[in-house]
């Protein structure tokens, strides 16, 4: 039987990296996630891949290879992948709580 509803609240969290943690559901290819970026949070290299989400809380400054730009609460995502759209994010506020969907 498929499941329609997504319950994030029973999930535990996943810490992959110091100043960030994520509950994910991923299916048929797609990848549902719940992500908190935290103040500590230093991303390694650039990322390549692309998102699209939504800021639930805080706000989260992304470097696009020099230029910055500001997401706040409320403001939807869209980057593309690849090169051309290499990002760095750094959280501005004690967390950035965000809501994304990516392709698997």
């Amino acid at each position: 039987m498929t499941t329609y509803n997504v319950d994030f609240a029973s999930m535990p969290w996943d810490t992959p990296a110091q100043g960030v943690r994520f509950k994910v559901r991923q299916h048929e290819g797609k990848r549902l996630r719940v992500v908190e970026f935290f103040r500590d949070f230093v991303e390694p290299d650039w990322c390549l891949r692309g998102h699209i989400g939504y800021v639930l809380e805080g706000v989260l400054e992304v470097d696009f290879n020099g230029r910055q730009v500001s997401f706040h609460a409320g403001d939807g995502i869209f980057i593309p992948p690849g090169e051309a759209h290499k990002h760095k994010a750094k959280v501005i506020t004690d967390v950035a709580r965000l809501i994304l969907v990516e392709e698997v």
